[in-house]
């Protein structure tokens, strides 16, 4: 069918594939204006997924999708107003941007300062550590990588992870230049040099990023997404970090009540193992065990030998005698004070592990 929706869509394609082949930025936005007019944050990040569809790489997505923001800039900030709970991974999210602002407003204002006195070492340190303290924004980057990405592939979006986790990248490029950039620098007089060709370009593009998450990969996600997702997001937020904030004691409730609802501990359906974490076919999981380069012997809290792996290249002898039986006779005696010593400093909880050489067949 038709419709208006689809008009308008395969316009803003038309318009970004014109873009792409060497129309300029101004002139597209006049006719985005003229032959589009209002846009929905999904409606772009759904263009920039048929592109990818179509076969336009990520790569070359990547490289306009600021220009991309530019031409949708207006139609996407009157669009991007949704109201979040406090413990909202999104809302989490834009609070961490709203602290990067902040420190990106205080660098601009730094290096306004005439650099050409006595006190160059002193700025020089005190931008160094301004930007050391921005370059956390990488663990906000990580989580929306690590958490947000794989969410949005599942329900069929991979342009985010594609394109954006390819910008992330050159940020952290970029902040990589600009800190060995500083420490490079003879004298005041190159900071201009230096402002102009690293730190300038990373400003810029963590200002960028920031308007790319708001506008269109936040609402996009908002409208994708649902509750589970979002909760599930939420509770492993934490195994990566927050930066600048502090996670509000609202997502404390959220997240023990979604845990309590996973399955944590192991069932066995379908020919398989399934874990909190995942599931492995019972063939997989043998394989595994096998193929790893250590010999292993398992045996239960009655001290009775369970399994041992069955590896190519095993260092000690295990026959199939040995399962059910006690490890303490699975040694010789005058080795048993030692096992003995060692069970019972595990089961007293005074250690988790032991290391030590033995000198076996001529090898370490």
């Amino acid at each position: 069918m038709d419709t208006l929706a689809e008009r308008r869509k395969e316009a803003m394609k038309a318009i970004i594939l014109e873009l792409h082949r060497g129309l300029p930025a101004e002139q597209a936005k006049e006719r985005f204006e003229k032959e589009v007019g209002n846009v929905t944050p999904s409606e772009i990040a759904g263009i920039e997924q048929a592109l990818i569809n179509e076969g336009m790489s990520p790569e070359e997505i990547k490289k306009f999708c600021n220009v991309h923001a530019l031409i949708f800039r207006s139609a996407l900030q009157s669009a991007a107003s949704a109201e979040t709970f406090p413990a909202h991974p999104v809302h989490l999210f834009k609070m961490e941007n709203r602290e990067v602002e902040k420190l990106l407003a205080s660098l601009r204002s730094a290096v306004k300062v005439k650099t050409d006195f006595p006190g160059f070492e002193s700025f020089r340190t005190s931008l160094k550590d301004m930007l050391s303290r921005l370059k956390a924004v990488e663990t906000h980057y990580e989580r929306k990588e690590q958490l947000l990405f794989p969410c949005l592939e599942r329900k069929g979006f991979m342009g985010p992870s594609k394109v954006m986790w390819g910008k992330d990248n050159e940020i952290r490029a970029l902040f990589r230049s600009a800190l060995s950039g500083l420490d490079e620098m003879a004298a005041p007089g190159d900071f201009d040099a230096y402002a102009s060709r690293a730190l300038e370009p990373l400003l810029s593009e963590v200002e960028g990023m920031i308007f790319k998450e708001d506008n269109i990969l936040f609402p996009t996600a908002l409208e994708k997404l649902g509750p589970d997702d979002w909760v599930g997001i939420l509770s492993e937020s934490d195994d990566i970090g927050y930066v600048f904030i502090e996670a509000p004691h609202e997502a404390d409730a959220l997240v023990k009540e979604f845990r309590a609802s996973l399955q944590e501990e192991p069932a066995f359906r379908d020919n398989a193992v399934s874990f909190p974490t995942g599931s492995l076919q019972l063939a997989q999981i043998m394989a595994l065990l096998n193929t790893l380069p250590v010999d292993l012997t398992i045996i239960d809290k009655n001290d009775v030998v369970q399994y041992f792996s069955a590896n190519k290249s095993r260092v000690f002898t295990r026959t199939k005698s040995a399962i059910g039986r006690k490890v303490q006779n699975c040694h010789p005696p005058q080795s048993l004070p030692l096992v003995e010593q060692i069970l019972a400093s595990f089961k007293e909880g005074k250690k988790d592990s032991y290391d030590f050489w033995i000198d076996h067949r001529g090898k370490k």
